[in-house]
């Protein structure tokens, strides 16, 4: 893939546009739609694709992987509900479009890949961009569980079940967000940790994710 780091009036104006439609889609924290709007999608993209960063789809990005549509990594960064400093673990970095508007955010964000050539690119190419995650290569259905306990985990692949694994990562009032049902379609799940052993848990709407691989999951 081709990168090509230029950023001009033309792609700002287009972010700026992607966020107000974002907005339009129900979209409600300003915060997040400052995010979407700064990081440069267009960045993730082969060149010749780039009249496509920024409309309001996924797309291929290689190894049977998508850069998730910007209405969905909205809708689940705004779940999240992030406050500067927040540890947070994402499952399946992907491209890196969903870390970088979490480190936007002020999130220290460890983020897990078990596709080698996708963790290879995007370990490089995010700090090329000014970006700091740590990344790790490996089963996300496992969570890291040597890096635990997390304030927030989001989980950017539909799961069959909530793995327990994960709840044990996540600190008392922390989140987890994580699409759950089959391997077409999922409904959006929060949980919010209320105690050592106790949850609240919210069903939400309904997305289509690529499945998640691993010994918890699929």
């Amino acid at each position: 893939m081709a990168y090509k780091y230029v950023d001009n009036y033309r792609e700002q104006g287009a972010r700026k546009q992607l966020a107000d439609l974002l907005k339009q889609k129900g979209i409600e924290d300003e915060a997040v739609l400052k995010a979407i709007g700064k990081v440069p999608r267009h960045f993730f993209f082969d060149e010749t694709f780039w009249n496509q960063a920024y409309k309001d789809i996924a797309f291929p990005i290689g190894e049977g992987q998508t850069i998730s549509q910007p209405y969905t990594v909205a809708y689940q960064t705004q779940l999240l509900h992030i406050k500067k400093g927040d540890k947070v673990l994402e499952i399946g970095t992907g491209c890196g479009y969903q870390t970088c508007v979490l480190l936007e955010l002020g999130a220290k964000v460890y983020t897990i890949e078990r596709q080698e050539k996708l963790y290879e690119r995007t370990a490089q190419v995010l700090p090329r961009m000014g970006y700091k995650a740590r990344f790790f290569l490996g089963d996300g259905s496992k969570g890291i569980a040597s890096r635990a306990p997390y304030d927030k985990i989001i989980v950017t692949a539909g799961a069959p079940t909530v793995p327990d694994v994960l709840l044990g990562q996540l600190n008392i009032g922390g989140i987890l967000v994580i699409p759950v049902g089959d391997e077409s379609v999922q409904k959006m799940v929060t949980i919010l940790k209320t105690g050592q052993n106790d949850y609240e848990r919210h069903v939400l709407d309904t997305f289509r994710f690529v499945p998640l691989i691993g010994d918890k999951a699929w």
